[in-house]
């Protein structure tokens, strides 16, 4: 199935540095995104030292007879290994950790897989309809599954970039790793939440429906989130599947 692929990132208005990292494979077989946190160095660190060590395994093991969910738990878990040997080496990163999405598409399987931890996300536009592949590991995606807060509350909420998880922690949670269905004409959108924390999905959902070109319509949605406060790095993986007609 033909992927046609591009990825950005942008500092932002307010932050002195991009601790956001992202790579995507130049055949277009997988897409990182990493949204690094603990302090200008540590954050930039974590985040490059995830995707680093992330693109590096699976090019490593990418034509192995792993199982492609496996492949990804492991991926992860090396990277968060990695993240735990430099903070023991640098005490001064000590309490550095990223989020992570993780987007594979392996021959063998009919569709893709993808693995998460934290809140970056990845979306999958399908005609008018957004969907959220991913579920945010924070405390208020948590209180909205219980019914705590209302959707329009969590986004204002002062507690709602408390992740509940993240790499380059001793105690890493389980991953969440998943297979999901891509068909021709769909786009699939990684992000970190730069992007979600000023864009509305809906307003997100407009500017893929409405900017066919891969590249125009991430830059459009980088400079849409500085025109929102653009308060933190944003950075946005799209990927068109199908024929070039769906990002011309």
């Amino acid at each position: 199935m033909k992927r046609l692929f591009t990825g950005q990132s942008d500092t932002g208005l307010v932050r002195p540095v991009n601790q956001d990292s992202f790579y995507y494979d130049p055949e277009g077989r997988f897409f990182i995104v990493a949204d690094g946190m603990g302090g200008h160095a540590g954050g930039q660190e974590a985040s490059r030292i995830a995707a680093d060590t992330i693109k590096n395994y699976l090019l490593e093991r990418w034509d192995s007879e792993d199982e492609s969910g496996a492949l990804l738990e492991a991926a992860l878990l090396k990277a968060n290994q990695a993240i735990l040997l430099d903070q023991n080496q640098h005490p001064e990163r000590s309490d550095m950790g990223t989020t992570v999405v993780v987007l594979i598409f392996r021959e063998a399987d009919l569709q893709p897989w993808c693995a998460h931890v934290g809140d970056s996300r990845l979306y999958r536009l399908r005609g008018p309809h957004l969907e959220q592949i991913t579920e945010d590991h924070t405390w208020v995606a948590r209180a909205m599954k219980e019914g705590i807060l209302t959707p329009d509350q969590a986004r204002v909420h002062p507690w709602r970039h408390v992740l509940s998880q993240c790499l380059g922690r001793e105690d890493l949670g389980q991953i969440e790793i998943q297979q999901f269905e891509v068909q021709t004409g769909d786009r699939l959108l990684i992000c970190s939440d730069g992007l979600t924390e000023e864009l509305s999905d809906l307003v997100i959902a407009q500017n893929l429906k409405g900017i066919r070109a891969c590249e125009k319509a991430a830059e459009e949605l980088i400079l849409a989130a500085k025109k929102h406060g653009g308060r933190d790095n944003i950075t946005v993986v799209l990927i068109s599947i199908g024929s070039d007609s769906n990002a011309d």
